[in-house]
């Protein structure tokens, strides 16, 4: 991650970042208000347009992403730029406020702004970092495809069991038939599995197919000949099957923390813009 958009172009955006920063800082020390330090002095006036202007510049990457018009720069160096001067935002908007905060809806815009900085680092790192993970998990396949292997799993598991006992036969038609994917959406976002086998008359947990890979290990301590050779290809099956379903939900549990992170960077950048107005009316007609 480094070495692709916080390092392009040599840094170019970090120094500038750095060098606004230390510009903003240094006019701050240096400024000597007849009163304390506020965003009502020309220092703060001055700050708090730069940061209104970096506000919308910043806000404009998520429609910059989806314009490749020649002549604008790359996504890549938007990224970048994105990054650095979201950070540099957070120390200018913080200085033209003077450390002065209160309840009211000029704070209000500043802890929004405050969100959808961190939210947007977050969406930065997600975008980056979990598309290649998910690939890397599904090995370039597609999730419909990792379902068809585990239809077929499922298959040749019922083949196999149908000519074994009825208890191995309950346990691996249970374990299928009360496998959970998915779920809730707090479910997806923490990868959880509710997974349910019927055991001796009773409904128990089987967290990752565990349960059921247990019963039929204990299951093969009691048998001999032909049927432990077919209820040892049955375990390794599904211990191939609890691989899949470990994926399948990695999976989902990735592309729904995206999900969630759109749903909620993208509602807070629409209140910061609204509170931002609420701000600059308060400002420039009540006081």
């Amino acid at each position: 991650m480094h070495s692709s958009f916080l390092s392009h172009a040599n840094g170019r955006y970090f120094w500038f970042a750095l060098g606004l920063i230390t510009v903003s800082a240094s006019a701050y020390i240096l400024h000597d208000p007849k009163q304390p330090p506020n965003g009502g002095t020309w220092l703060g006036y001055t700050l708090g347009s730069l940061g209104l202007f970096m506000i919308v510049w910043l806000a404009y990457l998520g429609r910059r992403k989806r314009n490749f018009a020649k002549g604008w720069g790359t996504v890549r160096g938007w990224v970048s730029a994105h990054v650095y001067f979201g950070t540099a935002l957070l120390i200018v908007a913080t200085l033209h406020t003077g450390f002065q905060f209160d309840f009211n809806i000029h704070t209000l815009a500043f802890v929004l702004m405050c969100l959808v900085i961190f939210s947007g680092f977050f969406g930065v790192w997600a975008y980056r970092v979990y598309p290649p993970e998910r690939n890397q998990l599904k090995k370039s396949q597609s999730i419909n495809d990792l379902f068809l292997q585990l239809e077929e799993i499922d298959s040749q598991l019922t083949r196999l069991s149908s000519g074994s006992d009825n208890e191995v036969r309950g346990i691996v038609n249970s374990a299928i038939e009360r496998t959970v994917i998915g779920g809730g959406y707090l479910d997806q976002l923490l990868g959880r599995d509710n997974s349910k086998l019927v055991l001796q008359g009773s409904v128990v947990d089987n967290t990752e197919q565990q349960r059921a890979l247990d019963s039929l290990l204990e299951q093969m301590t009691r048998i001999q000949g032909l049927e432990s050779t077919r209820l040892s290809e049955i375990v390794r099956i599904f211990g191939a099957r609890k691989r899949i379903l470990d994926t399948i939900r990695e999976d989902i549990r990735m592309h729904g923390l995206i999900q969630v992170w759109l749903l909620v960077h993208i509602p807070l950048t629409f209140a910061l813009f609204a509170a931002m107005i609420a701000h600059l009316f308060a400002v420039f007609v009540y006081w």
